[in-house]
């Protein structure tokens, strides 16, 4: 599809009011993208899985408004709370989509958004919020034009979605997403996310994912700043090298199964995803301590154990254990015996591979 494929023609229906509900998760990337061209378009093809647990539940309730308006009419919460400092973000992505949501000048906007793990725990709230919105919005829409098909829906959700939040796109469904134009991968797009299309072996369909909380604060530099300094970068051709390839590993790696490929692959994308940051220009370092102490930990009970416990990182400390559901109980007392003295107030979060945002 094409952008101006998402730009509707017109609504068969009118809404004088309403009040929509949708929980979307939030998703960990397992081969990353770092980098962006304008529009929201990734330097590089990415795969993630949905989680299940981490999720960002949004409630809209629309009224029209007696005439439209220069500016967009909306309130926002957060956690029922009145929140201004994230109302620029919700201006800015809505700015974005007007031309593909016409209707958005016409109503006010009751936004009320919580999440199901901690603020500020460097989980990727952004993603699973802005997925959560723009399902909001496409359910309005799709009351304005019903005739509109359920596969149309998800894809232009997800291109939305993208639109505020570059991995948003891949939190509309699960459980493997593919982002980002790969010529060996069919389908793939950089306009929105679509489910994996290859086969995956059923270790992988109950993967879960343990979410070690090493620091909760603010980031010293943001993803966006971080996607920007790509521009440039003295390594930044070799690294989309790198990423197309490792994707191509992933198709043989999710159909035989092969744990040992994909910790080889998972990690290694964790690392170099940091080195870019720690090579570009500015240079910056969102690893601490604890974060290293743990992947060390990680390193030696593989070794020990033989056991098949691997590690990723977002941008940011914390560290996202990944390991087959048959032995979620000798990792779990590793945690408890090993790691949890290197989380924050001894915070951590288990989750699971989920299937994707659900209307409520």
């Amino acid at each position: 599809m094409l952008e101006k494929d998402f730009i509707p023609s017109s609504y068969t229906y009118d809404k004088e009011k309403g009040r929509i509900q949708y929980t979307a998760p939030s998703n960990i990337a397992l081969v990353k993208y770092w980098g962006k061209k304008s529009n929201q378009i990734p330097a590089n093809a990415s795969v993630s899985l949905t989680l299940d647990e981490c999720r960002t539940v949004t409630t809209v309730v629309y009224t029209k408004l007696a005439k439209d308006t220069t500016d967009f009419s909306f309130d926002l919460l957060f956690e029922g709370k009145p929140r201004e400092d994230f109302k620029p973000k919700i201006e800015t992505f809505f700015r974005r989509i007007e031309n593909y949501l016409p209707f958005l000048r016409k109503y006010h906007f009751s936004i009320d958004t919580s999440n199901s793990f901690p603020h500020s725990s460097g989980i990727a709230s952004s993603a699973s919020g802005m997925a959560a919105l723009a399902l909001c919005l496409m359910d309005i829409e799709k009351q304005l034009a019903p005739e509109m098909e359920m596969d149309y829906f998800y894809k232009k959700a997800s291109f939305l979605a993208r639109l505020g939040s570059g991995s948003a796109c891949r939190s509309i469904k699960g459980t493997i997403v593919q982002w980002g134009e790969h010529n060996e991968i069919k389908g793939s797009t950089n306009l929105y996310g679509i489910p994996y299309p290859y086969t995956v072996a059923d270790v992988f369909k109950s993967y879960q994912d343990t979410i070690l909380l090493v620091h909760k604060g603010q980031k010293s530099v943001s993803s966006t700043v971080g996607h920007d300094l790509m521009h440039g970068h003295p390594f930044a051709k070799n690294r989309f090298h790198q990423a197309h390839n490792n994707l191509i590993r992933l198709r043989d790696i999710f159909a035989e199964g092969n744990l040992d490929d994909f910790i080889e692959v998972v990690e290694s994308e964790a690392l170099t995803l940091h080195a870019m940051m720690m090579t570009s220009i500015p240079y910056f370092i969102l690893m601490k301590p604890n974060t290293l102490s743990i992947i060390e930990k990680i390193w030696g009970f593989r070794k020990e154990t033989g056991n098949h416990l691997c590690f990723t990182l977002d941008a940011g400390a914390n560290v996202h254990l990944l390991y087959p559901d048959n032995e979620k109980n000798i990792v779990n007392q590793f945690i408890k015996d090993e790691l949890i003295a290197y989380c924050e107030n001894g915070q951590y979060i288990c989750d699971r591979i989920g299937e994707g945002a659900k209307k409520l």
